[in-house]
């Protein structure tokens, strides 16, 4: 292990060491990680050395890189004291948030609760969530204290993910009496009639995603029952229309793909106690070629309106492997170059 040649190392009259002690032994383990890969996480991300000796860690690096690499072990640490497991992810979101972030025990020990603010973790049936940058932390407050939120960014930022948790969330709560997830069915070109199977088994394909995100939340025979009491739906944009989503909590992905009609049209399904988040990302349009698509629409006209809250994201937000965020900058780089 040792500081990153990514990262410049610093001079050498700024070398310190800063000693940590951790009582319990076995906590200590867990936190180090097999074969230290977690304390190695720290070093590449913060460009410091890090030493365990016995209970102790000593931190040697920077001021700046030192005191942020030991707030997140001590972090870190009070998570593992509640009893809950940290991984690469984790990790991740320690750095990302710093000092007094989601991963800090003492203010995510409760149930992230509609319109109270500063508590960003939210527990499902299966999984405990924490959003892993201030967007994702923008966002999610969003969720909980609008009526209309849209997460609008590359893939890969959690925007979908962090929707389904939230209203899985709610439902379980008794906030809504029901989940409608909906996702416009126009993927590469291809139409749903030249597809094999009925009309669940064509559509089905489209909508996997949301069925991935729900089984992460809940256990499996819960979703099953939770879909034959109608109490989770999913479904594709045009079989919205028409119906009045009252006391529901409604998610429309790949909102890019949705025309100005059929945004309009489900915008207007909102009924009374109910969330909406429309959730896309402007780089991923499979329209037809002039065919404006309904996202793009609704943040020109929606962007003053009381009630409306919008969360971007970048390619810092991706929280999926680190490379997906280099390849989302360049061909950001590319679209900038090709458009200068």
């Amino acid at each position: 292990m040792g500081i990153s040649a990514l990262t410049p190392p610093p001079h050498p009259e700024d070398l310190h060491e800063t000693l940590l002690e951790f009582s319990d032994n076995r906590l200590l383990i867990d936190l180090c990680g097999e074969f230290d890969r977690n304390l190695a996480q720290i070093e590449h991300q913060l460009g410091v050395h890090i030493l365990r000796r016995g209970n102790q860690v000593a931190v040697v690096g920077s001021v700046e890189a030192r005191g942020r690499a030991a707030s997140v072990l001590e972090a870190l640490y009070a998570k593992l004291e509640t009893g809950r497991p940290i991984d690469a992810g984790e990790i991740d979101a320690a750095i990302r948030m710093g000092e007094g972030g989601a991963v800090d025990a003492t203010s995510l020990d409760e149930q992230l609760e509609m319109f109270h603010g500063g508590k960003f973790e939210i527990r499902t049936r299966k999984k405990q969530i924490e959003p892993r940058t201030e967007a994702q932390k923008a966002y999610v407050k969003n969720l909980f204290s609008n009526e209309l939120a849209f997460g609008i960014g590359p893939a890969g930022t959690g925007k979908t993910y962090l929707a389904v948790a939230v209203g899985v969330t709610m439902l379980i709560g008794g906030h809504v009496d029901r989940i409608v997830l909906s996702r416009p069915a126009v993927e590469a070109g291809e139409r749903l009639g030249f597809l094999p199977g009925d009309m669940k088994e064509k559509v089905d394909p489209y909508m996997q995603p949301l069925y991935d995100a729900l089984n992460d939340f809940l256990p499996a025979k819960q979703v099953i029952k939770l879909m034959e009491e109608k109490r989770i739906e999913i479904a594709p944009l045009a079989f919205m229309r028409g119906r009045t989503l009252s006391n529901a909590f409604v998610v429309l992905d790949e909102a890019q793909n949705a025309t100005t009609m059929q945004m309009k049209m489900f915008l207007t399904r909102l009924g009374e106690g109910s969330r909406m988040v429309v959730t896309g990302d402007r780089t991923q349009i499979d329209l037809p070629r002039g065919v404006q698509s309904g996202l793009t629409d609704a943040e020109r006209i929606l962007k003053d309106v009381k009630g409306v809250a919008f969360n971007y994201f970048t390619a810092k937000d991706v929280v999926r492997h680190a490379l997906v965020a280099r390849i989302i900058e360049a061909y950001d780089r590319d679209d900038d170059g090709a458009t200068g």
